[in-house]
């Protein structure tokens, strides 16, 4: 008896499963038997429990397990002996076989010579890392008060809507459509579903060859710098975005600060210096200002009369909790100067990581070659997943459901930071998912983002949407990511916390 349970205690240590993992247990109990495998926990030809044993130890159902040797047996890392059981196989795979990598050649450097004579990497590698960038916490949903932006609300999330649509593009006619290699191609139905569906409800309207997917906006910015903007003056708004401004900066030759007011970028003499410009009229990134139509008409205008390309990142126009859309400034556009940017990410999931271009067929066909030396295009299996999401209504759906959700968030978070943070100034255009907040006079909103933090709230400091690196009176808060009953207690936090960032 003690043998026994001594062998159910190194299997309970072994292989660890968790109910509450996103993975299955027949998955988890795979990995977990891949990996001692692979790392001798379990050598080569050692016998296993027997599925009814190894369920009993583990607390789970005896097909779980037996489904999961089946699978091994297939991949080659077990096998069955008849009246015997399941054994780890005798020879693994070279491939998985550990130690299996070619040795190095005659002379190689040990690690003790590292660097020694090598390429002086700090001389050769631009500081990519020292950017000022916007900082998420990357366990944010761990944190009580996150009013973080671009983020989603787990609860909301459209789960079995969207496992229907990961089923169906795992079909076996759906695979053939979408496994093999589009090289710069895009999947067809997610093209036909944005130029009939997503477009018009900013009032676009592109043919196919104007349309192009990406890995989301910021790969369409990059694509669209490399493409367009070597040796160029770009525009970009102050404040702005900043991942925008560090993107044009390693290709233009100059990025140029372009004033904003209570309309939206001014379309100044800054303006006729550019040969491109970067927007976000729907919603200013960050100060959520929404661009008049007269603005926007003399904004065209002036870009026509000094040659200027207007690039315009649409990225906010999908928030559910404005039930009209504004038109996008390209539905104004008349001479295809305005290249369009949209991303599906701020109203389904940032993680799916799919956005598109709106263009001139021309700046299209030229863009998609580049693609193709970058990455080719998209994982097509996500193209169709979410081609279907659209196709089938879900998207629609999922606006309509959360609507109602985010218009009372924001209207709790405009009262709650009207009653608890009465000193600062905060600006949410309608629709915008953020509030824009300036505090007192010798606020440090970097100071008070770190010490909010430790109190379990997240708002985003304003300093790095400006092009000088100088302590900020401002911040940004989201509201799409915060429970509705946590966003009282949150801001009312912050507003004790105030007074500690102020500048003495």
């Amino acid at each position: 008896m003690a043998s026994v349970g001594k062998a159910n205690t190194f299997w309970n240590r072994l292989l660890q499963l968790s109910s509450d993992s996103g993975v299955s247990l027949q998955a988890q109990l795979r990995q977990q038997l891949v990996s001692a495998i692979l790392a001798r926990q379990l050598p080569e030809g050692s016998a296993l429990p027997s599925s009814r044993e190894l369920a009993a130890t583990l607390g789970i159902a005896r097909n779980t397990v037996i489904l999961a040797f089946q699978q091994l047996v297939e991949e080659r890392f077990l096998e069955t002996r008849p009246r015997r059981g399941y054994f780890v196989v005798e020879q693994l795979p070279s491939a998985a076989r550990p130690g299996s990598a070619p040795a190095p050649a005659t002379g190689a450097a040990s690690p003790e010579d590292a660097g020694e004579g090598g390429p002086d990497w700090d001389a050769r590698l631009p500081d990519m890392t020292g950017k000022r960038a916007i900082v998420k916490p990357s366990e944010w949903q761990n944190y009580p008060y996150p009013f973080i932006y671009g983020q989603f609300d787990p609860a909301l999330f459209p789960t079995a809507d969207w496992r229907e649509c990961s089923r169906m593009a795992l079909a076996v006619l759906e695979i053939r459509g979408w496994a093999s290699d589009l090289i710069d191609r895009d999947d067809p139905l997610l093209i036909e579903q944005l130029q009939k569906h997503i477009l018009p409800r900013r009032g676009v309207w592109a043919n196919p060859d104007e349309i192009m997917v990406t890995m989301g906006a910021q790969n369409a910015l990059y694509l669209l710098a490399d493409l367009l903007m070597q040796g160029t003056r770009v525009g970009l708004e102050e404040p702005g975005y900043n991942d925008a401004r560090h993107i044009f900066g390693m290709r233009a030759r100059e990025v140029v600060p372009l004033a904003v007011d209570e309309s939206g970028l001014c379309p100044d003499d800054a303006l006729a210096q550019c040969d491109y410009a970067f927007i976000t009229p729907s919603y200013q990134c960050p100060t959520t200002v929404t661009m008049p139509l007269e603005r926007r008409e003399t904004l065209l205008r002036e870009a026509r009369r000094h040659d200027v390309v207007l690039i315009e990142d649409d990225y906010d126009t999908e928030n559910p909790a404005l039930t009209q859309p504004i038109p996008a400034l390209k539905s104004l556009d008349r001479d295809g100067r305005v290249i369009y940017v949209g991303s599906l990410s701020k109203s389904f999931v940032p993680g799916i990581r799919l956005g598109y271009i709106v263009a001139p067929a021309a700046v299209i066909r030229q863009a998609r070659a580049l693609r193709r030396f970058m990455l080719r295009h998209p994982p097509a299996n996500n193209q169709r997943a979410t081609a279907l999401f659209i196709s089938l209504g879900h998207h629609d759906a999922l606006l309509r459901r959360v609507a109602p959700i985010f218009q009372r968030r924001a209207e709790i978070l405009r009262d709650m930071l009207a009653r608890h943070l009465p000193q600062a100034r905060a600006r949410n255009s309608p629709g915008a998912s953020s509030f824009w907040v300036e505090g007192p006079p010798g606020l440090d909103a970097r100071k008070l983002a770190a010490i909010a933090l430790t109190h379990g709230v997240i708002i985003e400091p304003g300093d790095v949407f400006f092009s000088t690196d100088a302590p900020s009176p401002h911040f940004r808060m989201g509201y799409t990511a915060i429970a509705e009953e946590r966003i009282e207690e949150g801001v009312k936090l912050l507003g004790q916390l105030i007074g500690q960032a102020m500048v003495r």
